[in-house]
């Protein structure tokens, strides 16, 4: 049997993660609470007035460090507390004074980069990577096979996924495009592939880039991990909820 074996949202895009055990997704919407804000950086125009691409916001792909971050976001006050192993706990609200933040997150941030300047946030949809509010699906089975192939074992962090599933076979869900698949009360749509990027190479527990992920994944012949799903028909979902194509 199919199932989910965890729930994973990312209030500030690239600062950090957060285990739920269940949520209510929405039709046509992002996973509540995930990708809410993003860190606009001094070379960005984002604004705020609509999506923008990912190379807009400071990233774990150009500032390794920034994977080692955890966040809670208090879904009744809007207020975030990030960790970082070289940073005290830190708690502030995003669309308050961000000076306090822009302070603390200085230290781990590359000095020849461009540097963060603002927090940005679109009325009713993540800034997920995708141009369409996305929910990222991924396979415990075809993490295995990475682990397997790279010969150590590896979080599954690297991944920065919403909805975990295992019971698949190795690289099933990319057989899944086009097809709805239902999660609890929810069904999903999964609409592309995720392509991978130099992020997948960064250790979520130390912020340092010490496995080749990417190489690995071209001996398959693509650089995709996951697939990006759009919420059909929205409900709760949970850890162990069954999960099966409809």
């Amino acid at each position: 049997m199919t199932q989910v074996t965890s729930l994973w949202r990312h209030p500030i895009k690239s600062h950090g993660r957060e285990a739920v055990q269940s949520t209510t997704l929405i039709a046509g919407h992002t996973m509540p609470g995930d990708r809410v804000w993003a860190v606009a950086h001094d070379a960005s125009s984002a604004d705020g007035s609509a999506w923008v691409s990912c190379g807009n916001f400071s990233r774990v792909s150009k500032a390794p460090a920034l994977m080692a971050m955890t966040a809670t976001l208090n879904d009744v006050t809007g207020m975030v507390t990030l960790n970082h192993p070289k940073l005290a706990e830190f708690t502030f609200n995003p669309d308050g004074d961000i000076a306090p933040f822009l302070d603390w997150v200085r230290p781990i941030m590359p000095s020849d980069r461009a540097q963060s300047a603002r927090l940005v946030r679109v009325p009713d949809r993540g800034m997920t990577d995708s141009d369409f509010p996305s929910v990222t699906i991924c396979n415990m089975s075809s993490h295995r096979a990475v682990q397997q192939k790279i010969g150590f074992g590896l979080s599954i962090h690297r991944w920065r996924g919403n909805i975990w599933l295992d019971g698949l076979a190795p690289w099933e869900e990319f057989d899944w495009m086009d097809r709805d698949i239902r999660i609890g009360d929810a069904i999903l749509r999964p609409m592309e592939r995720t392509d991978r990027c130099a992020a997948t190479t960064t250790n979520p527990e130390t912020g340092l880039r010490d496995a080749d992920i990417l190489s690995v994944l071209d001996s398959y012949g693509h650089r995709d991990f996951s697939v990006r799903a759009e919420v059909i028909q929205g409900g709760h979902i949970e850890i162990d909820n069954k999960a099966e194509l409809i």
